[in-house]
């Protein structure tokens, strides 16, 4: 399978795993590009999300508490204009130059964003291997089209695999990468 797609649930290390295998790749010499995802707290309470563009380590908010405009995801506001400037432009930018293109996350979130979902439609849709992580309870059709490609491993992380995925996930995409 040329892309791998990583869920489960939340806390579990999705995004752990996703850093873990880019340094594996980096240290092979491999251009990895395309987008992080983190949870932001403050006094031990989450507050938002930011995004980050691993190639140019460009950062924005992909939500907040106290964001006054946007889409409402639970108690957090989108900030689309984050989303279009830094995800989107980090996958495009990983679809011209990387070897291997990351996205983190494909969530509810990051789908309000029309361009976001055509941009990661067509990172699926290149010959470069993509490593993704989407939201645990998505029924999101878009979600739902990425699970089902052919090209699509889904790989579900919980406490018993997590530690020995980012070793296996990297010696996936390496054989595809040198295929």
């Amino acid at each position: 399978m040329k892309n791998i797609v990583i869920t489960g649930p939340p806390g579990i290390g999705k995004t752990s795993i996703c850093q873990k295998v880019i340094e594996s790749l980096k240290s092979k010499d491999f251009k990895v590009g395309g987008m992080l995802s983190s949870e932001v707290r403050e006094k031990g309470s989450r507050v938002g999300f930011k995004i980050l563009n691993i190639s140019t380590n460009q950062e924005g908010w992909l939500a907040h508490i106290n964001q006054k405009v946007g889409p409402q995801v639970s108690k957090y506001r989108v900030i689309l204009e984050d989303i279009e400037k830094i995800g989107t432009k980090a996958i495009e930018k990983a679809i011209e130059e990387a070897d291997v293109i990351l996205i983190d996350e494909l969530g509810p979130m990051e789908l309000y964003c029309d361009s976001f979902k055509e941009t990661a439609q067509r990172a699926f849709d290149s010959n470069k291997p993509v490593l993704a992580t989407i939201h645990y309870r998505s029924t999101h059709p878009f979600i739902k089209n990425i699970k089902e490609r052919k090209d699509v491993e889904l790989i579900l992380i919980d406490l018993e695999n997590r530690e020995k995925l980012p070793e296996e996930i990297f010696k996936k995409l390496l054989r595809n990468l040198k295929k």
